[in-house]
């Protein structure tokens, strides 16, 4: 399968979304989503690399699903407010290569 932009993958959730009348989520409501999927990869972070080990009757969820979930979420919140999560992501690595540029030691 071929590597999708980022500008690619907020199409593609448009596109999806598009098709239902409810359209998106009102911000509030995406946030309480997006703080739900941070939850479910907390705990699956957790279950892979903390004390707690899964119940036998949890569902066998990935930490790579939970991040593909947060990556629809995230991409659902940007299209609602029409941000491109390309140009806010050029943006912050800027921050990070200007701001940060000599706050961690260089290999």
């Amino acid at each position: 399968m071929a590597q999708k932009t980022i500008n690619e993958m907020q199409k593609d959730v448009d596109q999806y979304i598009s098709q239902f009348k409810e359209g998106y989520f009102h911000p509030l409501s995406m946030l309480a989503r997006m703080t739900e999927e941070v939850g479910e990869l907390a705990r699956e972070v957790n279950h892979r690399y903390g004390e707690k080990p899964k119940k036998a009757s949890e569902d066998e969820n990935t930490i790579e699903q939970e991040l593909g979930d947060l990556l629809f979420i995230i991409s659902c919140f940007a299209n609602s407010l029409g941000i491109s999560l390309e140009a806010a992501f050029e943006q912050v690595m800027e921050k990070y290569n200007t701001r940060d540029k000599d706050r961690w030691t260089r290999k």
